[in-house]
């Protein structure tokens, strides 16, 4: 028999404190709602009416047109909320992503022990992220109910972070305030900060031969696929491929998918093959992408038909996150600290190999550091929310989005 939800004993109306029974029916709400990337209308028509709902005025919550320039679409942008500060403090921001991967559309939450799982076997729970959305909300909406001071806010609700940081990549700045102080949320552990993340390139790459019969006119063609392979094992032998370490910097480059050829009996005119290469360091991770053109090419001009001609490359790279590192002694970081350990626990520093809509804010020059909310296993059929560690992740936003003695 599926257990319901069970109700706590509420806290004290301290301004640190939150309603435990409060914030688990808001993120037990939004978890239900459907918003796979590209999709996130249902659920950004939800916190818009939570945040009216609770007196924000409706001047203050604007869309942006994120989904206009991302490649995948979509049928909303970021939602922003700016707020007014009742004392005198540089803006901070708060921000969570909206979007979830299509495994959690159907979720029905469910305690099981102290933990919130999907009820509906075949779904994820979409803790990654409403996880991260129900702390800042519940912040605002404690702020609202208990009058609370606070210093100007910023909310940033993204879309399509699952998808490929799209919400973030596009996000307009200009709407954002100016943001001294910015925290994420899209984790587990409330005492984790992360400081520091991977960045990321797309490779894509087109062989193009000539094609011929590979038995009457076999020395006419120039495969493609042996193009192909020449530049693999190019690149394998020089090191590029795999983790590798240049100049004291870490890299990794997989080639992960390679397509072509239709017939055996033809010789084959056109391979793609797509990969990824990722570091910490933007100049290692532009010498990646270089090596491995030069790969390729060389593989090009080492190869040619009975009369003379050469296959050709296309080769293309693409931005898909910047790495980031914040100084440990950076403002952002600093506060995560001093609100972690104000409620008893020892903060944690991390770097991460994934990326996070906090890749893209920092090279856009706000200081965005990344907290946790007890996501758990997400993307997978046994994601579960870990009650104890969302509700810790709701009492460290309500600091930081209250605290007076924060400063940039």
């Amino acid at each position: 028999m599926r257990k319901q939800v069970r109700k706590r004993k509420s806290g004290t109306t301290e301004p640190s404190t939150v309603d435990a029974n409060r914030a688990i029916d808001l993120v037990v709400a939004l978890m239900k709602v459907p918003g796979p990337s590209c999709h996130e209308e249902q659920i950004t028509k939800q916190v818009r009416r939570r945040l009216i709902a609770a007196g924000i005025p409706a001047s203050a919550i604007t869309t942006d047109n994120a989904h206009k320039k991302s490649p995948a679409g979509g049928s909303t942008g970021n939602l922003i909320v700016k707020l007014p500060g009742t004392i005198r403090a540089p803006r901070r921001m708060l921000m969570a992503h909206l979007d979830t991967v299509p495994l959690c559309v159907g979720c029905r939450p469910i305690q099981r022990g102290d933990s919130l799982v999907s009820g509906n076997p075949k779904t994820a729970l979409g803790a990654d992220n409403r996880s991260g959305v129900a702390a800042i909300l519940n912040a605002v909406l404690e702020i609202q109910r208990k009058k609370l001071p606070h210093p100007p806010l910023t909310l940033l609700f993204t879309i399509q972070e699952e998808l490929g940081l799209f919400g973030s990549r596009f996000v307009n700045v200009s709407k954002l305030g100016s943001p001294k102080l910015a925290w994420n949320w899209d984790g587990r552990g409330p005492e984790r900060i992360t400081h520091a993340a991977i960045g990321g390139r797309t490779l894509s790459i087109q062989f193009h031969g000539i094609a011929s019969h590979a038995g009457g006119a076999a020395d006419r063609g120039v495969s493609a696929l042996a193009l192909a392979g020449l530049a693999i094992q190019d690149i394998v032998s020089g090191g590029w491929h795999g983790e590798f370490l240049r100049g004291g910097k870490v890299g990794t480059c997989n080639l992960a998918t390679i397509h072509g050829g239709d017939a055996t009996n033809v010789v084959t005119d056109r391979v793609d093959i797509e990969g990824e290469c990722r570091s910490f360091d933007r100049r290692l991770l532009d010498r990646i992408a270089r090596e491995v053109e030069r790969a390729c090419q060389r593989a090009v001009r080492s190869t040619k038909n009975c009369r003379g001609q050469r296959g050709s490359v296309t080769f293309q790279t693409d931005i898909e996150y910047e790495p980031f590192s914040i100084p440990k002694n950076a403002a952002s970081v600093k506060a995560a600290e001093s609100a972690i350990r104000s409620l008893g626990m020892k903060p944690e520093l991390l770097t991460t190999q994934g990326a996070l809509d906090a890749n893209w804010l920092n090279a856009r020059g706000i200081p965005v550091a990344t907290l946790g909310a007890g996501q758990v296993a997400g993307h997978s059929l046994s994601e579960r929310l870990d009650i104890e560690q969302f509700l810790t992740g709701c009492k460290v936003a309500l600091r930081l989005a209250t605290s007076p003695e924060l400063s940039a």
